[in-house]
């Protein structure tokens, strides 16, 4: 294996790790809340295998869609402009995988595509909807840290959040 690829590798593994633990903090986060919230109704909710199967999965549908150059139109832009489209695109992106979920779920049940879909509508739309919400918010800050790493470097951003700093012109 060349030099290149060993990097290519060791890029893309760092970047998915980085992905990973910021959605496992935010799906874990969401879990404790709602866990909280189903105990004022004396209900057992304990997910929290199913919030880090997510944000893994989750983590390589965006790099995924990176590799794919996904939502790189605006990137000339100011900011905000290509951190909200790609905040947009990648939920998109994340409730059609969703979708597909459901309808593999119908699957494995044996209920067929159609009967995942019927699932789906009938009684976890509310569901997907609430955790579309919930991808989305997490999606704007995430994106916004990317695209501000993608401007100023990746090293100067991690030396803005990870090292001292020595005097105040640090930009």
């Amino acid at each position: 294996m060349t030099a290149e690829w060993k990097q290519k590798i060791v890029h893309e593994l760092i970047e998915y790790w980085i992905n990973f633990v910021y959605l496992a903090f935010v799906f874990i986060a969401f879990t404790s809340y709602r866990r909280l919230i189903m105990a004022e109704y004396h209900v057992i909710y304990l997910n929290y295998g199913i919030a880090v199967i997510e944000a893994a999965v989750l983590a390589k549908i965006i790099l995924l869609g990176e590799a794919a150059r996904i939502g790189r139109k605006y990137e000339n832009k100011p900011l905000i402009i290509p951190a909200l489209h790609k905040t947009v695109l990648f939920g998109i992106w994340v409730i059609g995988f969703k979708f597909l979920e459901h309808m593999i779920r119908g699957l494995i049940r044996g209920k067929g595509l159609a009967g995942g879909f019927n699932d789906l509508i009938s009684k976890d739309i509310y569901e997907i909807l609430a955790n579309a919400l919930v991808i989305i918010s997490a999606l704007i800050p995430f994106f916004a840290i990317k695209e501000l790493g993608r401007i100023l470097g990746r090293d100067k951003l991690t030396a803005m959040f990870f090292r001292k700093r020595v005097d105040k012109d640090f930009i």
